[in-house]
């Protein structure tokens, strides 16, 4: 191990680690999982600016933490292009680059600084967050044993740890790593939050109950915990927990990340009182306060959607969509729609059945998409998905080849089917099915003032920007049934739909009508699903562990006079929605 000035700051552990760089570490560290990612990343840039100290890098330190990147880049460049390597320069020049958004780039300098000096931990840790920022998991995990085979408390690289394990379904992995994490920082708010999310992936519900709550009671205006009880959805606050989150709420020094969050859980203790109103009136607050730090533009969905209805016609199928032998198993099941639309219970259903395994949200085909984004050059000026109309047959083949390579190691149960639950994936029907001609498709739906003042009531966080404003989830929705329409029309039968409230009202009647799309027997298992002891790690993952209970399905009805502006910006969708099934 290095004993420079970086490594030890980095380790955040050691006794040798200055107490500016300790602190800034352990800052560093509580804000990695906050749903604000401008703080954490700015936290970690102070950390960097911090562990340099003076001398020639003290300049491009302080410009990369201000976020001069380019000014950063212009003194690192050359100092990194001299004889010998130096491993401080390199890892400077990779965040900065990496802030550029040349992950790839920063992680190859990295991997330079490491060849150089195998013990710089700094370098390491960088190059994990670089491998895990390209969706690298298994590579990560490899670097993030190697740190902690010489730091075994580091208390970030086992903070990554637990989130590569949870990424790779070994949830029960994750919450053992985030109770070693508690033995040693046991006043860590965030780390109880931490613990509590892997308790209830699990199915630990009581546990994640009490860890929420010990998160709460070391930090009272922690709005992110008090979120996390509500989203059990099965927990309910009694009247004194209301009375004190409003008090907490009130707070003039409160941050925004914790008002929006305490807003959206006191909706919910409101609504679960039977305050409709009160109950709207604080959903509202809290998605105005989110939507006002996003910078969402609804323009560029529909975009895709009218580029997409003009290529993804018959004759580009015809032409370009080729059968592929090599890749016709295992077959992927790909569940999309909008988000709080029953994706959840489809998906537990299907991996109830012997023949299907499921591999969770991946975010494999976003980043296939976007590739293809990136694959015209500039000049041509061709927006996604227009790209693919240059990419060869075989080019989409071996974009299907590396979509099933990356996800193999995931399929621990080698089962001939999987399911991937990315609902945002309803975008990329048409890029799906021209890579991966045998997959199948499954369109979990809901009625539009359902399922959409399901998300609006959801805080997710990050992601899913849409969804906290009514009028851009109307939007939003009408653009998703617009292009399924059109995928319906470009190729009949390659989408099955599900509607839930049908589902909800018929479980057997549409299990069955799936599993025929499925090319598979019935099973009764699917119908039991509630007994399925896997790992679920959505909003529904406590919904699921039950009996379907009907009473939900109209429960919008209740809210219905407040969603005019969502009516009006649903159109046509709002009353032929089924109409294409």
């Amino acid at each position: 191990m290095t004993t420079d000035l970086a490594a030890r700051a980095s380790a955040g552990d050691g006794p040798e680690a200055g107490a500016e760089e300790e602190a800034l570490s352990r800052r560093a560290d509580r804000l990695m999982y906050v749903g604000d990612a401008r703080e954490a990343e700015a936290a970690w840039l102070e950390l960097l600016r911090a562990t340099v100290g003076g001398g020639e890098l003290a300049g491009p330190a302080e410009a990369l933490a201000r976020g001069d990147l380019r000014g950063a880049e212009r003194v690192l460049r050359p100092l990194a292009s001299r004889p010998p390597v130096r491993p401080d320069v390199l890892v400077l020049l990779a965040e900065t680059v990496g802030r550029l958004g040349r992950w790839d780039e920063a992680e190859a300098l990295l991997a330079q600084a490491l060849a150089a000096a195998p013990g710089h931990a700094m370098a390491r840790l960088c190059r994990i967050e670089a491998l895990l920022r390209l969706g690298r998991w298994r590579d990560g995990l490899v670097e993030i044993e190697t740190l902690l085979s010489a730091e075994p408390r580091h208390r970030r690289a086992r903070m990554h740890k637990s989130v590569v394990l949870a990424q790779s379904g070994d949830s029960a992995g994750a919450a053992a790593l985030t109770a070693s994490l508690l033995e040693d920082y046991p006043d860590e708010p965030r780390a109880w939050l931490m613990h509590g999310h892997n308790l209830r992936t699990v199915g630990r519900t009581d546990e994640a109950v009490a860890a929420y709550l010990k998160a709460v009671a070391l930090e009272p205006g922690f709005g992110e915990a008090y979120w996390s009880l509500a989203n059990l959805k099965t927990y309910r606050f009694p009247a004194e927990a209301r009375t004190a989150m409003a008090a907490q709420a009130a707070r003039e020094d409160l941050g925004p990340d914790d008002r929006c969050a305490l807003n959206f859980a006191l909706a919910k203790a409101e609504e679960d009182a039977g305050d409709d109103a009160g109950a709207f009136r604080r959903y509202a607050q809290g998605n105005a306060l989110h939507r006002a730090r996003i910078g969402y533009d609804p323009e560029q969905v529909a975009g895709v959607v009218r580029r997409s209805r003009a290529l993804f016609t018959p004759a580009y199928f015809s032409e370009r969509r080729k059968p592929q032998a090599a890749v016709s198993s295992p077959t992927p099941v790909f569940i999309v729609g909008l988000p709080r639309s029953g994706s959840t219970l489809i998906d537990q259903m299907l991996t109830s059945h012997p023949a299907v395994e499921g591999l969770g949200e991946l975010n494999d085909i976003a980043s296939v998409a976007n590739w293809v984004a990136g694959a015209a050059p500039p000049t041509a000026r061709l927006a996604y998905p227009d790209p693919l109309r240059r990419l060869p047959s075989e080019q989409l083949q071996r974009l299907g080849r590396a979509y099933l390579d990356n996800t193999a190691p995931m399929r621990s149960l080698k089962r001939p089917l999987f399911t991937d639950k990315a609902p945002g994936n309803w975008l990329h029907v048409g890029l799906i099915l021209s890579i991966l001609p045998h997959a199948k498709i499954v369109d979990a739906r809901r009625h539009p003032l359902g399922g959409c003042l399901s998300a609006f009531k959801q805080h997710f966080g990050l992601g899913w920007e849409f969804s906290y404003d009514l009028t851009d989830l109307g939007r939003y929705y009408a653009d998703y049934v617009e292009l399924m329409r059109h995928m319906d029309e470009a190729l009949p039968g390659a989408v099955h739909r599900v509607i839930y409230e049908d589902l909800v009202a018929e479980p057997e009647r549409e299990v069955r009508r799936l599993l025929d799309y499925l090319d598979l027997p019935f099973d009764p298992a699917c119908l039991r699903f509630y007994e399925n002891d896997r790992a679920v790690n959505t909003p529904s993952s406590e919904q699921v562990r039950r009996p379907i209970f009907a009473g939900g399905v109209d429960q919008w009805r209740r809210m219905e006079p407040w969603l005019d502006s969502l009516k009006a910006a649903l159109g046509p969708a709002l009353t032929h929605y089924r109409d294409d099934r």
